[in-house]
Order: C-alpha cells, then structure tokens, then sequence
C-alpha cells in the first residue's frame, strides 16, 4: 500500500482570514482580574488568529453567571438568572470553539465540564439544512496545569465537541505542564513554559488547522447535508433502507 501523496505546497496560500470568528472559552477557576496561567496560552493561539484578520472573543466563564445544568436557558428550569444563552449565541456566530482550561487532580476543571453540558444543551437544535446546529463549526482545545494529563483532558473536550456536531482537524490540541508536584506555572517565573518549544509548536499547528478546516467548510457551505439530516430521518426515511438517497 502506497502513502497518499501530499497536496503540493504553494507559496501563494492565502493568509487573510477575516471572514472568520473565533471563540475561546477559558474555563480556569479564577475570576478576574486574578492571573490566569490559561489564559497566557491561550494569547499565543489568539495572536495568530487576529494576525490574519479572524475576529477572537475571548470569555472566561467563571466571571459569568452560568447555571448548571444540560438545557439552553436554565431560568426556564427552575435558576433565577442564567448568562448562557446570551454567551451561546456569540458561540454559534463563531466559526471556531476553542475550550481552554487547567487540569486539576488529573482532570480537566469543573468549570470546563459546565461549559461542555452547556454546550450539550444546544445540540438538539437544527440547523437550516435540518442538521445538528454545531455542524459546520470547528473546535479545538488547549490544557495547562503542573500536573500530567493534558491528553486525557484533552480527548474528553474533544471527544464532547465531536460528538455534539464540531468539526476536530489534525492535532487540535495542544498544552504545557510543568514538573510533577507543586511548583511553577505557565506564567510564572522561570516556568519555562512561554519558551517551551514543544508547547509553542502545537499550539502554531493546532491553530493554524483550526484555520484552514474552518475556512474549507465555509467555503462549501458546511457539511454536506445529505445522510445527516435528522428532519429526514424524523420524516420517515430511516425505514426506507433500499432508497439509495439514504444510504
């Protein structure tokens, strides 16, 4: 079996990204205007973005007053005030997601798991093509912490995005950790982590292919809608195996 060969490299790719909007969604636990070490990768990742004309919302969620809970509005369950949906209208204006946020006792944080459910109360919505309302959307993640498991959070965030209806490109994750134990952080001194080639590389690559997926589905309207459509699927047609249209 002979490798794909690989599409040629043209030195007249477009670098203008200024159709695009992105969203970060940091989920660390401090409140501002307390320092937040995800927030300082996040700057890395967003700096490339704005270089080339992406409009980045950056909102660090713990600031908001979310409820909890796996439905859009939770003021219509029982919460005396939600600022969800106000902030899960900007998300489905935005053509890239990036959840970022710190690990804590291996995991990823309580405010990154709320921000998920949220999320995954939108995923029942339909778009006008009668497809989930997340298709045609890209999403990625970004980890730090002084302790392992930056792949382990990183397959629950985009394992979630995923299955909601986000688009995942090659290597969207990307994160820093420091030595096991306590001690530095991201953006403490002589953490080593702003300089860290490892962590600079893949957050480059990560964004850069949240870049590119996200302008190739725009410029083909989306996903296809053709086999994923779930008003076809309420219609009847799921019973209708031997149409080739469904298959």
């Amino acid at each position: 079996m002979t490798d794909r060969p690989a599409r040629e490299h043209r030195g007249d790719v477009d670098l203008d990204f200024s159709n695009l909007r992105a969203m970060f969604l940091n989920c660390t636990l401090k409140r501002s205007p307390e320092p937040s070490h995800t927030q300082g990768l996040v700057d890395v990742s967003a700096a490339i973005m704005r270089k080339h004309g992406v409009e980045v919302e950056v909102v660090r969620a713990v600031d908001h007053d979310i409820a909890t809970g796996v439905y859009l509005d939770m003021t219509e369950h029982g919460w005396a005030s939600d600022a969800w949906p106000a902030i899960h209208e900007r998300v489905m204006a935005s053509d890239i997601l990036v959840i970022a946020g710190p690990i804590w006792l291996g995991d990823n944080s309580s405010i990154t798991k709320q921000v998920i459910e949220r999320l995954y109360g939108g995923s029942g919505e339909l778009n006008d093509q009668g497809q989930y309302a997340y298709y045609g959307r890209v999403g990625g993640c970004l980890i730090t912490g002084n302790e392992d498991g930056i792949k382990h959070c990183a397959q629950n965030v985009l394992y979630s995005l995923q299955h909601i209806g986000y688009t995942i490109p090659p290597q969207a994750d990307a994160g820093w950790i420091g030595e096991a134990g306590p001690g530095p952080s991201y953006l403490d001194e002589g953490s080593g982590g702003p300089e860290n080639d490892f962590t600079n590389r893949n957050t480059t690559f990560m964004t850069w292919n949240l870049l590119h997926l996200a302008r190739m589905l725009r410029e083909a309207g989306g996903i296809p809608a053709h086999g994923n459509q779930r008003t076809a699927w309420d219609a009847g047609t799921r019973f209708d195996f031997e149409n080739p249209e469904y298959r």
